[in-house]
């Protein structure tokens, strides 16, 4: 039970960041979701540090990698939302913002975690 409201607290925190960075970066007037993204490449980056620090250090119990990784980071990105602005570009015939969007957050995304696995080394 402990272990579920670690991930609940988590993931509380996570959503509500992620709610703030859309509400002020996302462009209604362009369409962009510059927060999105923008989340889900932290989160990545979050996400590879919080790992690589674990199991770097075994510092990180389980609880905290829970409340943290599948807590926090779980909550702050989204596919779900990515694949629905996706779905928002292609409707429009925006096939540009589309293949931009979808092939940055993929290699961008990747980048972020390696990153941070790699940073931990360092710490």
């Amino acid at each position: 039970m402990k272990q579920l409201i670690l991930v609940f607290v988590g993931g509380g925190f996570g959503s509500v960041l992620r709610y703030l960075i859309g509400k002020f970066l996302n462009n209604s007037e362009t369409g962009i979701p510059y927060g999105t993204f923008l989340a889900n490449i932290l989160g990545s980056l979050l996400i590879g540090l919080i790992l690589g620090y674990a199991a770097k250090n075994e510092a990180l119990s389980q609880n905290h990698t829970l409340l943290l990784a599948t807590g926090f980071c779980g909550g702050f990105t989204t596919f779900s939302t990515f694949a629905y602005e996706n779905h928002v570009f292609l409707k429009s015939g925006d096939f540009t913002s589309f293949a931009l969007y979808t092939i940055a957050s993929f290699v961008i995304g990747f980048l972020a975690v390696f990153t941070g696995m790699y940073l931990v080394k360092f710490i």
